[in-house]
């Protein structure tokens, strides 16, 4: 165990095998880190919140969280998850394993979120929103959740397993998208994105099925399912589990 001499780890945090603490990084009492993570410096784990309800924050093993970074008490990770800098993780978010947050991305708390959904920087999770397994969300997208601001009404968005939701798109409060839908950049999402479909402006309207979109690769396969031609930065055992699935 690794902890700089400006960090302030509170001995009641529950600290794994192998754990790196960067400086003037703060550990408060009510979380549980696993082996082999790396917390950079300037973070603050563990924001007391009375909306925890007591529950601690749990970071699986293999966590890697970078600088500046704040994750509120009352949420849990899997094993493996990355952010970059200046991320903000409210108060219950329940994520599986190997998430990726984008730098100065911020989780409103209470949603969840699937394995191996990457955001990319500056994007918003709202309150009550649910991702599924294998999403990409890119830079600058908003899932948003009150139907009529400001109100104390909630209805959260819901992106399908492989889904895209592309640059500075925003998903309206309750809108489902649809299983290895694309949602193109800059659209404004008001309706449900049916499965396997293209969708995109403002309002968002139907375009194409995903399987008219093609590699600009100069092969002209089929883009989508993208899991069909893309499995960079998955660990092995899910990059042949994709080859296997979608017959790369």
């Amino acid at each position: 165990m690794s902890i700089h001499p400006t960090a302030l780890v509170s001995p009641r945090a529950q600290l794994g095998a192998n754990v790196t603490i960067g400086a003037y990084t703060i550990v408060e009492d009510n979380v549980v880190i696993g082996d082999n993570s790396t917390i950079g410096s300037h973070c603050e784990l563990g924001h007391p919140s009375r909306l925890a309800d007591g529950s601690p924050l749990q970071l699986g093993s293999g966590a890697l969280v970078r600088s500046h970074s704040i994750f509120y008490e009352g949420s849990s990770f899997g094993d493996n998850l990355v952010t970059g800098h200046r991320v903000t993780v409210r108060e219950g978010t329940r994520a599986g394993k190997n998430l990726q947050i984008g730098t100065l991305s911020d989780f409103q708390g209470h949603c969840e979120i699937g394995d191996y959904v990457r955001t990319h920087s500056n994007v918003h999770i709202g309150q009550h929103s649910k991702v599924g397994n294998f999403v990409w969300i890119f830079p600058y997208v908003v899932l948003t959740n009150d139907p009529h601001p400001p109100s104390d009404v909630m209805l959260g968005c819901e992106i399908g397993d492989y889904a895209i939701v592309a640059t500075m798109s925003v998903v309206l409060p309750g809108v489902k998208v649809g299983q290895h839908a694309l949602v193109a950049a800059h659209s404004n999402v008001a309706r449900d994105v049916d499965a396997f479909t293209v969708v995109g402006g403002s309002p968002a309207k139907f375009l194409c099925p995903t399987e008219k979109i093609r590699l600009k690769d100069g092969t002209e396969r089929p883009a989508y399912p993208w899991p069909s031609h893309f499995q960079r930065g998955y660990p092995p055992e899910i990059q042949q589990q994709l080859r296997d699935m979608f017959g790369a």
